[in-house]
């Protein structure tokens, strides 16, 4: 697709947020945007937020603005949607795994599939990119950041995302398994958030995954 003048949503968590970047205006959504000469990037990001419901209130109020709930949200007007999430999920979401088949919104598994589904209900006509979580720190945890008491490896919840997008039939753009890692942990100050390199590199990834698209 030709992304200059058009719209596009991005519905994710910090790191679409702008975390790690040393501005707004180095947050990857925004230099896509600004390289790309879209009419809108639309920054629907919320940092802590997850996939999946949680069967349990957070910390904070905001986190529990859970990417299923959001999504009805977003304006119905865009020529594109990305979606970019699913760390959280492993780090600190409360919500069970599930299993293949589950389609609510409290187990992760189930969340993805009632996500894309109802995304693409909501926007039948337009490209809905999904995008894997990135490399971590700890990704290999059985205890997500430290908060779990336990969890599933991050590639658990990738491969999941990855095998719910393919039933719905959405393009994804695999950060997770690429060889070599273009976003590689010495980008990531924090062990999670890209610094303003990696949110240049990200911008660059997306736009030319959705140029092919």
């Amino acid at each position: 697709m030709v992304l200059t003048g058009k719209t596009i949503h991005f519905l994710g968590d910090s790191i679409t947020e702008g975390a790690g970047a040393s501005s707004g205006e180095r947050c990857y959504v925004s230099v896509l945007t600004r390289a790309e000469g879209l009419a809108a990037g639309n920054n629907f990001g919320i940092g802590g937020t997850r996939i999946a419901r949680q069967v349990q209130p957070s910390a904070e109020a905001k986190f529990d603005r859970d990417f299923c709930l959001r999504c009805d949200e977003m304006p119905l007007a865009a020529d594109a949607v990305v979606v970019f999430g699913g760390t959280n999920d492993f780090g600190h979401g409360l919500a069970p795994f599930g299993e293949t088949g589950d389609n609510t919104p409290y187990t992760f598994l189930g969340a993805c599939e009632y996500l894309f589904a109802h995304l693409r209900q909501r926007y039948p006509d337009i490209p809905i990119a999904v995008v894997t979580p990135l490399h971590r720190a700890g990704e290999d945890s059985p205890y997500g950041d430290g908060s779990k008491t336990h969890s599933r490896p991050l590639r658990d919840y990738v491969q999941g995302i990855r095998q719910a997008a393919k039933r719905h039939g959405l393009p994804v753009l695999d950060l997770f398994a690429a060889d070599p890692n273009p976003l590689p942990l010495d980008l990531f100050p924090d062990g999670l958030h890209p610094n303003d390199e990696g949110h240049a590199i990200l911008a660059g990834l997306i736009a030319d995954f959705l140029k092919g698209l």
